[in-house]
């Protein structure tokens, strides 16, 4: 599948997007050539083509809501998603989310007139609306899901992953940066206060999902390295990430290695120096794209082939002691089930660098002191493919 990742499709996707003038989310919608409205329609359209090419097992939908006046929102508008579900066979209950925002802007961030052509910002990572007015299209669907009570075991978000250049002219092709929380948002008092007792501030969630995008996606078949960064987002920046977060469910954002902010946020422009602004597709590199969707490539399919996590993981912390035991329940009926690796690192270490295959059992103690390392205890499927890790906590 990652050889049918072509540089030459991304391109024409971008270019398609940018053809709309502009996405600002207060842009018309009435329109077939011109603003969001548009745009929307022509995602959902080039989706439901492929939906009909796979037996029913993909739907699209383009859920939305009115917005009433609020931060950046003059005056009501509609703000619409457009969701592509592919359906599961084994746990069809799990569910992972990949996504990208549709809207653009330019430099005054509520003209809705100008052209905003956001070729880079994000019409290279392409899904969820209303992200530059304030989160809205995320908000929306992380909320709609909290309130259905989907299992969303994992968040991808995509924004601005198309250009290996930075302001300086330095170039790295071949890295994408991976920013990943740590203590949750949605994490109350006394569990964060455990967290930080224990030392697992390094270890949530999303940075559980930061080291399993790592492992299974830098490698030559992707052709990049992954950067995780221990930050939510960079300085003065957010993503729709955050919206998940804060409805627990474990979040992270990529974003190029280098940015040229004469390029985000910009009006089109070039000043007396011969400096040209603007979100243009000149300066997006297409080939960096595509490795950027083959490392999501990697990561989804690794995530929808291994099991579930392990549920409610505990360490006994009763007595003293230079062993560990642990604890954990099974998340599923375990017909896809094979067995479970006590998985652990020295503390300061970002990945994991030892495992231990324990077997399909519900309790584990080896010899090895819970205070000099880090552990935690992922699912292990009968094709090999592993879950992310979960951290312990005392029981």
């Amino acid at each position: 599948m990652l050889d049918e990742v072509d540089p030459a499709n991304i391109e024409a996707t971008i270019l398609k997007l940018v053809s709309f003038g502009t996405r600002h989310t207060l842009s018309t919608q009435n329109s077939t050539v011109r603003g969001i409205g548009a745009a929307r329609d022509w995602i959902a359209s080039e989706m439901r083509k492929y939906a009909a090419t796979s037996e029913g097992r993909m739907t699209v939908e383009v859920p939305g809501y009115i917005q009433p006046v609020a931060n950046r929102i003059p005056f009501p508008v509609r703000i619409s998603n457009v969701v592509a579900r592919i359906e599961g066979s084994s746990d069809p209950s799990r569910v992972y989310v990949i996504s990208g925002h549709y809207d653009s802007r330019v430099t005054d961030v509520m003209n809705y007139e100008s052209d905003a052509p956001g070729a880079n910002d994000d019409a290279s990572g392409v899904a969820v609306a209303g992200e530059e007015q304030g989160l809205y299209g995320a908000n929306f669907l992380a909320q709609s899901l909290r309130n259905a009570s989907v299992n969303v075991e994992g968040m991808l978000n995509n924004d601005i992953v198309g250009s290996s250049t930075g302001d300086q002219g330095q170039k790295d092709p071949f890295t994408i940066r991976l920013f990943a929380q740590g203590p949750p948002l949605s994490e109350s008092d006394d569990v964060a206060s455990t967290r930080l007792r224990i030392g697992g501030e390094n270890d949530s969630p999303a940075r559980q999902l930061g080291r399993f995008v790592s492992e299974v996606s830098a490698n030559d078949a992707t052709g990049m390295k992954v950067a995780m960064v221990y930050r939510l987002d960079r300085y003065l920046r957010g993503g729709d990430q955050t919206p998940f977060l804060q409805q627990g469910y474990p979040a992270v954002r990529f974003t190029e290695p280098n940015e040229n902010f004469d390029h985000q946020h910009q009006d089109i422009r070039v000043a007396e120096d011969g400096t040209q602004f603007g979100d243009l597709p000149e300066f997006v590199d297409y080939a960096f794209a595509a490795r950027v969707g083959k490392v999501n490539l990697a990561a989804l399919w690794s995530l929808s082939q291994a099991p579930g996590m392990p549920r409610n993981v505990t360490v006994d912390t009763s007595t003293l002691g230079n062993e560990s035991q642990f604890s954990w329940e099974q998340q599923v009926d375990g017909a896809e089930l094979a067995g479970y690796e006590l998985v652990y690192r020295p503390t300061a270490a970002p990945l994991w660098t030892h495992a231990y295959d324990v077997g399909n059992v519900r309790t584990a103690t080896v010899d090895l002191s819970k205070d000099n390392v880090i552990f935690g205890v992922r699912s292990v499927g009968k094709n090999g493919y592993k879950s992310p890790a979960v951290f312990p906590f005392p029981a």
